[in-house]
């Protein structure tokens, strides 16, 4: 037998065999695993109430308990461990009747070591994926915990309580806010602490495409539809099966989606473009909006249906210039973030920096703080901001909300912080994208908008 590279396991073998448990096992210790053997269902059943193991293997005909008998038993104690069944009466009928009773896949006696080898490397392999998936759904969903939303404000306290008391309902939620206040990182809150924080938090970021490519990103489009689609597409509904669909800027969509959009959230089900079959859906919407809705209600702008549809339960987050109490914790958790992911050593900020900070108007809230701290991290080389590695417009007296809207709009700032990260990675996308946490698409497309080129880094403003 060759010898392999094998992650390592635990693997319990059922044979009645004597010859074929101990022809396994030397075959599998050769490949540096763990083997247990048992002789019989029952026997093996016993094992599994002490042990646990990564992968059963188990022989079909067996006196007394059969391979598919002990199969159904044994998920119920250890669900979670693949069972690959091993059979010299090889037939269709076989093979589908174990995988339709949860066998991950069949073999057949007489077996090559080297194949079997193969296989057990594969199904260890997709179980490290499955076990690292697991692991890291865990980290995300502590990192959006709601106890780490940063905050002493009172009305942030309210809504960290609200939060905690929808989290675990199926309702559509509406969150209100302008732009930068953390709309996106609330409706995270609301999923990974919530029972489908398993499944996927798809974000669709409604106000950067098209109209023709938003109903494209949201519903998916057929093969060989008028989109010039070369195979069948999926949305984002049905990416977000089983999780949660963010709709971010939900008020730029036009009547011809809103009336679309509303149709699947009442039905559940959506038909691709160009498409016939109605497709089901168990998602959760979440949408959020820095627009006044009411206001399009009354306009005639936004659908008044679809926007009770969305509002069952409403959360408005406040600017930062209401809850600037929270602004020296802010500047410390992202001093501490970005000494990580720029390898700085910077130890905090001095008192007139923090001066500016505090009376500066935040027209972009959160995010324009966190571009700040960043750029001013960037620039600091003595190891503590000072006002000197603040941008210009923070320190250049813009005491309040109009006038920072004057000395420079949320877009230059935007565009001026993507200017920068894209300067420091030498126009790299993927990590310039990884570092501003948006997804290549949204980067390529704000790239487009800010008409941003290499040679105009140096120059523009």
């Amino acid at each position: 037998m060759t010898s392999r590279i094998m992650p390592a396991g635990k693997v319990l073998v059922v044979d009645d065999e004597e010859v074929m448990r101990e022809s396994l096992s030397g075959w599998l210790q050769e490949d540096g695993l763990e083997v247990i053997t048992s002789a019989s269902g029952a026997e093996a059943l016993q094992v599994l109430a002490t042990d646990t193991f990564d992968l059963m293997m188990v022989d079909l005909r067996m006196p007394g308990m059969d391979g598919l008998q002990f199969l159904q038993k044994a998920q119920h104690v250890q669900p979670q461990t693949p069972v690959l069944i091993m059979t010299a009466y090889a037939t269709v009928e076989t093979a589908v009747q174990a995988i339709k009773k949860g066998a991950y896949d069949y073999i057949i006696k007489p077996f090559n070591p080297d194949e079997i080898s193969m296989t057990i490397q594969k199904i260890l392999q997709n179980q490290r994926l499955v076990r690292e998936n697991i692991q890291l759904k865990l980290l995300v969903s502590k990192q959006y915990d709601y106890h780490h939303i940063i905050t002493k404000n009172q009305q942030m306290q309210e809504i960290l309580g609200l939060i905690e008391s929808i989290a675990d309902s199926r309702s559509t939620v509406l969150i209100q806010g302008e732009s930068g206040v953390g709309k996106e990182l609330t409706a995270k809150a609301i999923h990974f602490n919530s029972s489908r924080a398993s499944g996927p938090f798809i974000t669709v970021p409604c106000a950067l495409l098209p109209e023709s490519l938003l109903e494209i990103e949201l519903f998916g489009c057929e093969k060989g539809s008028l989109a010039g689609a070369e195979s069948t597409r999926k949305g984002k509904f049905e990416m977000a099966e089983g999780g949660t669909l963010f709709l971010d800027e939900i008020g730029v969509l036009s009547a011809r989606l809103q009336a679309k959009l509303l149709g699947t959230l009442q039905e559940r089900e959506f038909v691709r473009v160009e498409g016939k079959k109605a497709i089901h859906v168990d998602i959760r919407v979440i949408s959020a909006t820095n627009r006044d809705l009411l206001k399009g209600l009354r306009d005639g702008w936004f659908s008044e249906e679809l926007y009770y549809r969305l509002n069952v339960i409403h959360i408005e987050l406040p600017s930062l210039r209401e809850r600037k109490e929270d602004i020296p914790l802010l500047v410390e958790h992202f001093i501490s973030t970005y000494n990580v992911l720029h390898s700085r050593n910077v130890k905090g900020i001095n008192e007139d920096a923090l001066g500016f900070l505090m009376k500066y108007g935040w027209p972009g809230n959160i995010r324009e703080l966190e571009n700040a701290v960043e750029q001013a991290m960037l620039v600091n080389n003595t190891g503590v901001i000072t006002p000197l590695d603040l941008p210009p417009h923070i320190t250049h007296g813009a005491d309040d909300y109009s006038d920072s809207l004057d000395a420079l709009s949320l877009q230059a700032i935007e565009r001026r912080h993507i200017e920068c990260i894209l300067k420091k990675y030498n126009w790299n996308i993927k990590k310039t994208a990884e570092l501003l946490r948006i997804d290549r698409t949204t980067l390529y497309a704000k790239i487009k908008k800010f008409n941003l080129r290499p040679d105009s880094l140096s120059s523009a403003s």
